[in-house]
């Protein structure tokens, strides 16, 4: 078992933020079936967002490999001190891997159970039938998109913490306000 790192660029990385992707393509020839990795965003100050093993991707024609997700950290990335030069993937000894993958296992522990939300995508559409309205709404979700799109998230039974989200952060939405 070969231990990697796998730098995307920033743009993967928001992404994987907004959807929820059960694998990462491989930048780069390299890794094997087996191997692990680290997933890391690049940019100015590169942040470790996951952890992954290498399988073979059964959807693809030809099966390339591809990294299944064991850990994720998209809402607090943890800042990595690797030397990297830019997107691609790159061998790692095991005790660096080892030292970022506890870093993970840090964060873990201080993760919260998991919890059920109420997530919300309200439009404002006019239209001839209800079913001409649900058309207009799936087709300004997909032409808007999550880049103009707020979501907005509360926890079950609390409506007053609802909190808007566009690209994956959180975005204030009233107007009278500042950000």
């Amino acid at each position: 078992m070969a231990h990697w790192a796998v730098v995307l660029p920033a743009e993967r990385f928001d992404e994987e933020r907004l959807f929820a992707h059960d694998s990462v393509r491989l930048p780069g020839p390299g890794p094997q079936p087996g191997d692990v990795a680290l997933l890391v965003a690049d940019g100015p100050e590169p942040v470790l967002f996951g952890l992954g093993r290498v399988r073979a991707d059964g959807s693809a024609v030809d099966r390339a490999p591809v990294v299944s997700y064991t850990h994720r950290m998209l809402d607090q990335p943890v800042p990595v001190s690797l030397d990297l030069s830019g997107p691609g993937v790159y061998p790692l000894e095991p005790a660096v891997y080892a030292a970022s993958a506890d870093e993970v296992d840090s964060y873990r522990r201080v993760d919260g159970p998991k919890r059920t939300w109420l997530v919300s995508v309200d439009l404002p559409i006019e239209a001839a039938s209800p079913a001409e309205a649900v058309r207009l709404f799936w087709s300004y979700v997909y032409d808007l998109g999550p880049k103009e799109l707020p979501a907005f998230v509360m926890p079950t039974g609390n409506e007053l913490a609802m909190q808007a989200f566009v690209l994956g952060v959180e975005s204030n939405q009233d107007p009278e306000e500042e950000d």
